[in-house]
């Protein structure tokens, strides 16, 4: 069983606070952006055909691609792979670049799972933050959506905005809710290296928040959604029970995932694990694509200490934590054997139900820090 990340590197413009790999399309890179990712994809199939059990179009601006595009993707995956018969096929998209056609024709392809870049509900924070869509048109987007048969939708929201207080994210929690997505991923501001938010910051025309109103706004997050019947299943991620994002928790249970597009990261889950990516050069990609090369190239293998590490620090994103009977089979150690110094130092953030061992929101905050003992 595995995963496929299907990477779209392409976006209209480039958000203020956006540092991921991402470009306006030129000439005729859209339209045949699809062709390359099949190309890769049969590459990877002459190596390995795992069942598939979620697909995920990640960006970039997935939802730039026609409809016809992601069919015609999607039918390349049947033919290479078996697919499980209850897939979860996710497709990011932001509101501005959506239509009732688009939207009915996604669906109609095959995609079962949308994820909404709607990041605020106030057009001064969108504003701020270089969205190409209104609070209103984000609203209508989510709603078309639903009327024309999504019903698993999650909506992103970024929080730790600068001015923003505790009565101003309440608001966009109650604009939130009103919608009532099935999941929901929530980011705190960060400033980028390389960025226009930089500049903006270098220049005085905005401040950071400061790490106390993170800290609050995080944890009226928690208090907030979880009160509105969200599981806080991971440390940015809410959902409805039942509507936890399936490929997200691939990658924290290191499971395999396969991946095609430039800058789309891979993982295979072999003995202790090794991962891969693919350079983010759209030009690279295509010359060896057409050469009949794999762009892959190996980022790092994993021994076998440096794998009980990456499980540990990866489960404690999540609400179930770390499995130490699990870990023992997995690994022919226990916990204690394997790290007594880091769990002994972690013991006022460690909690344990059973043969779990978990962090709780509050420690969700340090987590940088407290995983820091394992590595």
């Amino acid at each position: 069983m595995a995963g496929l990340y299907l990477h779209i590197p392409f976006c209209a413009h480039k958000c203020h606070y956006c540092d991921f790999f991402s470009a306006p399309p030129a000439g005729d890179q859209l339209a045949t952006w699809h062709l390359l990712l099949e190309r890769n994809l049969r590459l990877i199939g002459t190596e390995q055909r795992p069942e598939i059990e979620t697909i995920f179009f990640g960006g970039g601006t997935p939802s730039l691609l026609s409809p016809a595009q992601v069919s015609s993707t999607l039918a390349c995956c049947r033919e290479l792979f078996p697919l499980s018969q209850n897939i979860e096929i996710s497709l990011e998209a932001n509101p501005g670049t959506l239509t009732a056609s688009s939207l009915a024709g996604f669906l109609a392809a095959g995609i079962n799972r949308l994820s909404l870049g709607i990041q605020s509900f106030d057009n001064k924070y969108l504003q701020l933050l270089g969205r190409g869509h209104s609070a209103e048109e984000a609203a209508k987007s989510f709603m078309l959506a639903r009327d024309i048969g999504f019903t698993n939708i999650s909506v992103d929201l970024i929080f730790a905005l600068p001015g923003q207080g505790p009565s101003d994210l309440e608001q966009e929690i109650e604009k939130l809710l009103a919608l009532s997505p099935e999941h929901v991923g929530i980011y705190g501001l960060s400033v980028e290296n390389d960025t226009l938010l930089q500049e903006m910051v270098t220049r005085g025309q905005v401040a950071e928040v400061d790490e106390e109103t993170y800290a609050k706004s995080y944890l009226q997050l928690n208090r907030l959604l979880s009160a509105a019947g969200y599981e806080h299943y991971e440390i940015s991620n809410f959902a409805r029970p039942g509507f936890r994002c399936r490929h997200n928790q691939a990658y924290w249970q290191r499971k395999t995932c396969l991946a095609a597009g430039a800058g789309a990261h891979a993982f295979d889950a072999t003995g202790y694990g090794k991962r891969s990516a693919i350079p983010p050069d759209l030009m690279n990609y295509q010359q060896q694509l057409n050469r009949g090369q794999n762009p892959a190239e190996l980022l790092e293998e994993f021994d076998q200490r440096q794998a009980m590490a990456e499980t540990l620090y990866l489960a404690l994103r999540t609400s179930e934590g770390v499995d130490s009977a699990a870990f023992a089979q997995r690994f022919g150690i226990s916990l204690a054997e394997a790290f007594p110094a880091a769990l002994a130092s972690l013991s006022p953030h460690l909690q344990q139900r059973g043969n779990h061992y978990f962090f709780t929101a509050e420690s969700w905050l340090l987590y940088d820090h407290l995983i820091s003992h394992f590595l």
